[in-house]
């Protein structure tokens, strides 16, 4: 059994699905997966059900319960509903394409709250398969390796301030494997190792889970909100009378930075504590965010810049040295902490299309990583919000 808590998730899942319960209870939405990599999935089809399967057995236990119930911006009647919570295998569809190129057809439609939980357990339990029947005995020694080297380079004397989070959660190589990236990074680094985005490790391991939101979070509020100019402004203000101050880091690039700089004026600089990059070259994006919170006369000493795109090690290293001292900074590291043993990691998504029936999009700073199943609603989405075509 891959998945054996339903704590085994990113944390970002649970803020989300708490504003969904407060919010937007009666939300339907539809998300898709998609595979970046040239691969033959369909092999794999029958494992992923089974696993699909196991993952709709499971139910929060008590411990897991009072451990949610023990974070500050966690409500109770959220954990009471939670209590009552299982995942329902009649919302996912997991098929081989019609179209017979080797990929795979994944669909979650339902209501959002009821649905919220599958993308991170999914995008793990596909992964897992694929790995346990391409690499049958995989060279953990190499991957021992290759994360000592890393972790060194961090422990060296002009990087002791430099703290990096493990998000590697969704395309990890194993379970397993995560785990003991996370004990071996504790080990060597200490302090400089800030915790995870999953939940169920950072219990087990008495380590701090973080996450805030996600980019699934912005694009219901295109259906969601009063009207689609302000949908971003709408989801921003919701998730700050939501939490009050708790879990403050805005998400930046859902409609691209410059529609994102455009909305995120003098009040919101004030109100949110940091921004997180997750698209487009994240040198520019820090000096822009960083002059953005100058021009409005915020100090951005006092503001957290959150990087989480893609990085490896040399990469933390280049940002911190470019950025230290300027303001606050945080790394979180994904795939290449916890799925890098010599094999080349599947770069799998699962992103919300539609939301109440309506086409929903993530207009991304990086071409590739923008999602939607409908042209003519993404070409109106970037003329609202002025968002030039770079692909």
């Amino acid at each position: 059994m891959i998945i054996r808590s339903l704590l085994d998730t990113d944390l970002y899942k649970f803020t989300m699905m708490q504003v969904v319960l407060h919010h937007f209870p009666q939300a339907q939405v539809e998300y898709r997966f998609k595979c970046r990599n040239k691969v033959d999935l369909t092999p794999y089809v029958d494992d992923i059900r089974d696993e699909l399967a196991q993952l709709c057995e499971l139910r929060f236990t008590e411990e897991e319960l009072e451990y949610l119930r023990g974070m500050r911006f966690i409500k109770s009647d959220f954990v009471d509903f939670l209590a009552l919570f299982h995942l329902n295998q009649k919302y996912v569809t997991v098929e081989p394409s019609a179209a017979g190129n080797g990929e795979i057809d994944i669909t979650i439609r339902g209501p959002w709250l009821h649905t919220i939980l599958f993308e991170v357990p999914l995008l793990a339990i596909v992964n897992e398969v694929y790995f346990r029947r391409t690499q049958p005995e995989p060279d953990l020694a190499e991957g021992r390796r290759r994360l000592e080297a890393k972790l060194t380079l961090l422990q060296a004397a002009p990087y002791a301030d430099c703290v990096i989070a493990d998000y590697g959660t969704r395309r990890r190589f194993s379970g397993d494997w995560q785990e003991e990236v996370l004990l071996t990074a504790r080990d060597m680094l200490g302090a400089q190792l800030a915790g995870t985005s999953n939940v169920h490790f950072a219990r087990l391991h008495n380590m701090t889970p973080l996450g805030t939101m996600a980019h699934e979070y912005l694009q219901a509020c295109q259906a969601l909100g009063p009207r689609l100019r302000d949908s971003q402004v709408f989801a921003l203000e919701n998730w700050a009378r939501e939490y009050r101050g708790d879990l403050g880091i805005a998400l930046s690039d859902t409609y691209g930075f410059d529609a994102f700089l455009r909305d995120f004026d003098l009040y919101f600089c004030k109100l949110f504590d940091g921004v997180r990059h997750d698209s487009g070259d994240p040198l520019e994006w820090g000096e822009r965010m960083l002059a953005h919170y100058a021009d409005n006369r915020v100090d951005p000493r006092g503001k957290t810049l959150i990087f989480s795109d893609s990085l490896n090690i040399p990469k933390v290293i280049e940002l911190y040295d470019r950025f230290r001292g300027r303001c606050r900074l945080a790394f979180g590291v994904g795939t290449n902490l916890t799925n890098d043993l010599g094999y080349t990691p599947l770069q799998i998504v699962i992103k919300m299309v539609r939301c109440n029936g309506q086409p929903v999009a993530k207009l991304s700073d990086t071409p590739e990583k923008t999602m939607c199943d409908d042209p003519g609603y993404l070409a109106y989405l970037r003329q609202v919000f002025a968002v030039q075509r770079t692909a």
